[in-house]
């Protein structure tokens, strides 16, 4: 029996309905062919096929290695316990600060910065060249509330599970900027921006990134001083059970922020004699706007589409995908104390709420940035030999004390409206890949193989070399079965 009762389900069922439809045809097509002007990638077009709904085709011939697709995501979080490993913009998810920054911030927040004996490191490390960092913070009077992410302030170092720790001295003095590592400037990093309200969590490259995400997202989630959130300290619980459970819920939180902030654009552009809302009444014609973006995704409730476990047999299977459906409704709950909204009252149904989570479990695309420290590590190692050598004097103690996770990308999950509209293919003709210049959050999508003016472009969701079996099983879990040249050629 469903043990979880969300009142505004029943309350709003017609709105939901209506918000959960699929859009008309020549609306989704709309906004589909403005997408790809706005995007600059005028060689694709985005069509309905019988078959899976929807396609992305090839509007001319693209050879092998060629770009098909750099594609802005609609919303997309750093993971959790990437954020340890990596500084990065909150917004569009490059590397920020310095190459010193980085290295300094990740050991000192895994723990590597103390080696009180350590003293041959120390004074191997000691006549580095001082330079200030610089940190960039909007200017108003709660500066003081924002925590410098390369500060040391709060940090206990101890001793290192991963390399041979640095001393703490060394460690703080690369995070502070103080100490400079030789050949560093060769990888230039954006300046750090801080959050518009003063949050210690998110940080930017630019000024137009920090102001992009206030006004897209940040400004109802951000836990700082001029945060628009009803109450932080419910944002906070919301934040706390999010990174213990499941970060897939910041995602969800940031489709409704989205949502919600747009209706309130667009309510704000009309008129007040045309405005068909109240402080109590949604708009549903606003409200179906502001979501329009989300409504071209493909969703099913979360705790329907989520795999079984390996560990879970099947006939507990009812009892786990309950325990999934209580999940959700608890972050729900905690989200809706965080930044609820009469006029925007559906989003917080959990219908709605399982659906957003549903069209990441079921569309997303892994988030995947390289990281400068990698590449200023090989950088030092193809060095000529005299000048590796007196680097690697310097470098050398900085590389054993990070270990075998000197290399560490961003990681993170993103929603991208295009690229969720290529169909899988177990042979297919494109794949997502990260290009030597591509160093942001864009999903990038580059061809395989040649690919013909109105042939359909496809990617694999999973590891298409795997035995077909094996291929079909883990498609299942996206409901439906490949029928691909390939699948077809090995089915017994």
């Amino acid at each position: 029996m469903d043990t979880v009762f969300c009142p505004i389900d029943a309350h709003f069922a017609d709105e939901i309905s209506a918000l959960l439809q699929p859009p008309p045809s020549a609306q989704a097509q709309e906004y589909f062919d403005q997408l790809i002007t706005t995007r600059g990638c005028t060689g694709l077009k985005v069509k309905q096929n019988g078959a899976h709904g929807k396609g992305v085709y090839a509007d001319v011939d693209f050879r092998e290695g060629d770009l098909v697709l750099k594609d802005q995501m609609l919303a997309g979080s750093q993971h959790s316990a990437n954020k340890i490993d990596c500084l990065v913009c909150s917004f569009c998810f490059r590397f920020i600060g310095t190459i010193e920054v980085q290295i300094g911030r990740k050991l000192y927040l895994q723990d590597l910065g103390v080696a009180a004996n350590n003293e041959c490191d120390r004074q191997t490390l000691a006549h580095i060249p001082k330079k200030t960092c610089q940190i960039n913070s909007s200017d108003s009077e709660d500066d003081s509330y924002v925590k410098d992410p390369t500060s040391t302030e709060e940090c206990a170092s101890t001793s290192s599970k991963y390399g041979t720790p640095l001393p703490k001295e060394i460690v703080e003095s690369l995070m502070n900027g103080e100490l400079v590592l030789p050949y560093s400037e060769q990888f230039p990093l954006p300046s750090v921006i801080s959050c518009l309200g003063g949050c210690r969590e998110a940080f930017y490259c630019s000024q137009l990134c920090a102001e992009a995400d206030w006004d897209l997202f940040h400004s109802l989630l951000c836990t700082g001083a001029r945060s628009k959130s009803s109450d932080k300290e419910a944002l906070l619980k919301f934040l706390q059970h999010a990174n213990e459970t499941n970060d897939i819920f910041l995602l969800a939180a940031k489709v409704v922020s989205f949502t919600i902030l747009k209706y309130r654009k667009l309510k704000a552009s009309y008129p007040e004699d045309q405005g068909k809302c109240t402080a109590d009444n949604c708009d549903l014609s606003l409200l179906s706007d502001a979501w329009k973006p989300v409504s071209m995704g493909y969703k099913i409730r979360w705790w329907e589409c989520i795999a079984l476990p390996d560990d879970v047999d099947g006939c507990d299977e009812a009892a786990f995908r309950m325990q999934i459906k209580e999940l959700a409704f608890t972050s729900l709950q905690l989200l809706k104390a965080a930044i609820f909204d009469k006029e925007c009252e559906p989003l917080f149904s959990l219908e709605i709420y399982g659906h957003i989570i549903g069209m990441f479990e079921l569309n997303n695309l892994d988030l995947v940035v390289a990281s400068p420290v990698e590449d200023y590590f090989l950088y030092i190692d193809d060095l000529p030999q005299s000048e590796k050598k007196e680097a690697e004097r310097v470098t050398r103690p900085a590389l054993d004390a990070l270990g075998d996770d000197y290399s560490i990308c961003c990681q993170g999950t993103a929603f991208f409206p295009l690229q969720s509209c290529m169909n899988h293919s177990c042979h297919p003709n494109a794949r997502a890949f990260k290009r030597e210049e591509d160093r942001d959050g864009q999903a990038t999508i580059v061809a395989l193989r040649s690919i013909s003016k109105g042939e359909e472009v496809t990617i694999s969701y999973i590891d298409e070399d795997l035995p077909c079996e094996e291929r079909q099983a883990m498609l299942a879990d996206y409901g439906f079965r490949c029928r691909c040249q390939k699948c077809l050629e090995e089915e017994p």
